[in-house]
This record gives structure tokens, C-alpha cells and sequence, in this order.
């Protein structure tokens, strides 16, 4: 039966989460740092259009398993645009965008990179939802911007490939503000699961030009590699994506991005423990300003201003 109850949300202002938002955080971040890892894996058997869709039919299908359990909640013609900005950009885009960006950088260079996200959601904030751009937005923007150049310096040097890395997840970086930004204001009606469901599903419909490419290289590819599809179907899109949802309902999106500062230190751990891989000390020096940069242009928020 159709019903457009509203979802019980915490006031924006709420300053201490519930445990089961930070659980739901806590299995976000894990979750989305291993995706880090496993994209980085798999990424000499599937190509980035063909993961993306591989991962994205897989995420549908458990999802699918989840929605038609629910009630279902009919989305306005405006949260429809909304919904097929969100699914275009945050699971089409950045997923091909990600994993191209993997294919010549280490999974914790790309998650430092990607991780200025943040900045541009309250860039978008700012300027798409009228909540201004106040001055440590903008001195927080340029030091995080000095050191994805870092990076960029420290990881391209003279390879044109790695500097096409840096570009691709700049561009992941991107689709996922846009995608956050579009997704925030359908959560006020919508479960976090319909909301990641109906995503999903679009994304999966824009990555179907790739499906020639999936049935080859599932072909051809090991056990292990198609392992890793499944996982990055099941976990960081179906099962983190949805937690992510889950908490972005009840907190502020500004908020919720700052808690995804954890994902690159997890990201550098695990492809280590992986594939033995450690960015080089000025990507980490790199990295430690992007975050200095997004912390700056918190400042506002946390000192109340």
C-alpha cells in the first residue's frame, strides 16, 4: 500500500547521534574503505565500466530484496529528478570515475583525493541551497586544494597516467557531492533503502552500454576477481550505502561528510596489509592538508559562528 508518512528524523541542530546512526556510520566507513581495497584488487580483470555494472546489478539485487518488504513510499516529480540525479552521479559517474582512477593510483592516494568531497557539498550548500559561503569555507577550500596539487605532484611526476588518476577522482569527487547534495532532501520522506534502491537502479541503467564488456571479462576473470564483485555489490554499495542513507536522515549532510575523514587512514592500513602498497610520504603530506583544509572549512560549525 502506498504511504507518504513522513520519516522520524533528530532536529538538525542534534549533537550527540544515537548509536544506532554511529553504528550505521561506523558500517559506512568500514565498509567504503574496503571498497578502496577490492577495486584495486579486481581492477586487472574487470574494466571500470564493467565493475561499475557488475557491482551495481549486484547491489540491486539485494536491495531488491530488502524494498518489496517495506511500504513504499510514491517520490513527487521533483524528488523523481532528484532521485535520478543522485543515482546518475553518485552510483553511474563515480563509480566509473573511481574506478578508472585506481587503475594507475594506490587505493589510499585516490581515497585522500576523493575525500575533498566535503568541500564541495558545503560549496554546494552554499551556493545551490542559499547557506552562503562564509570566509573558512573558502580558506579551507584553497589549503585542500594545495594539497590534492601536492599529490598530484607526488604521484604524477612525469607518468601522464597518474596525473589522469588525480583527474578521475577529482571527478569522483565531484559525482559524490552532487550525488549527497541531491539525495539529502528525498530522505525527509523516503526510507534510506527505497531512496539507495530506486539509485541503484538507475545507475545500473546508465552503466548498460558496459554490458558487453561485464560478459567478457566475467568470462574471463578469476573466481577471486568475481568474489570481489559480489562483495563490492553487496557490502559498500547495497548494505553502506544504505546505513549511509540511514544516518543521513536523521543528521545534517556537513556533519555526517565529516565522519568520511576516516576513510582514507583505513584505506592506507588495508592496502597495505593488501598489496603492500604505501603512498609515498608527499601524497601522505598531501593528504594531511586536504584534511587540515576540510577541517578549516568546519570551523564555522564547530565554533558555533
Amino acid at each position: 500500500m502506498t504511504t507518504t508518512t513522513p520519516l522520524t528524523v533528530s532536529p538538525p541542530g542534534e549533537s550527540t547521534p544515537s548509536p544506532r546512526v554511529l553504528a550505521a556510520i561506523a558500517v559506512t566507513i568500514v565498509a567504503w574503505a574496503s571498497a578502496f581495497i577490492v577495486i584495486r584488487g579486481v581492477g586487472h580483470d574487470f574494466s571500470p565500466g564493467s565493475l561499475a555494472l557488475g557491482r551495481l546489478l549486484v547491489g540491486a539485487a539485494c536491495l531488491t530484496l530488502v524494498v518489496v518488504r517495506q511500504p513504499w513510499v510514491a517520490p513527487t516529480r521533483r524528488e523523481w529528478l532528484l532521485i535520478v540525479l543522485f543515482g546518475i552521479t553518485w552510483f553511474g559517474v563515480y563509480n566509473v570515475a573511481l574506478n578508472t582512477a585506481e587503475l594507475t593510483l594506490d587505493a589510499g592516494t585516490t581515497a585522500m583525493i576523493v575525500n575533498v568531497a566535503p568541500i564541495l557539498i558545503a560549496f554546494g550548500a552554499g551556493l545551490v541551497l542559499g547557506e552562503g559561503l562564509p570566509k573558512w569555507l573558502l580558506i579551507g577550500a584553497v589549503v585542500a586544494f594545495a594539497g590534492v596539487l601536492l599529490i598530484g605532484i607526488a604521484t604524477g611526476g612525469a607518468t601522464l597516467g597518474n596525473i589522469s588518476g588525480v583527474l578521475w577522482c577529482l571527478a569522483a569527487a565531484l559525482s559524490y557531492a552532487v550525488g549527497v547534495l541531491a539525495q539529502k532532501p528525498t530522505l525527509r520522506r523516503m526510507s534510506s533503502v527505497q531512496v539507495t534502491w530506486l539509485g541503484c537502479v538507475i545507475g545500473l541503467v546508465a552503466c548498460l552500454p558496459f554490458a558487453g564488456d561485464l560478459l567478457r571479462d566475467v568470462q574471463s576473470s578469476t573466481p577471486l576477481s568475481i568474489l570481489g564483485v559480489v562483495y563490492l555489490g553487496a557490502v559498500p554499495t547495497a548494505l553502506a550505502f544504505t546505513t549511509w542513507g540511514y544516518a543521513l536522515s536523521r543528521m545534517p549532510a556537513g556533519r555526517l561528510g565529516v565522519s568520511t575523514y576516516i576513510v582514507p587512514p583505513l584505506a592506507i592500513g588495508m592496502g597495505f596489509l593488501a598489496f603492500g602498497e604505501v603512498p609515498t610520504l608527499v601524497a601522505v603530506l598531501g593528504g594531511a592538508i586536504c584534511l587540515v583544509g576540510v577541517a578549516l572549512s568546519r570551523r564555522r560549525v564547530r565554533a558555533g559562528v
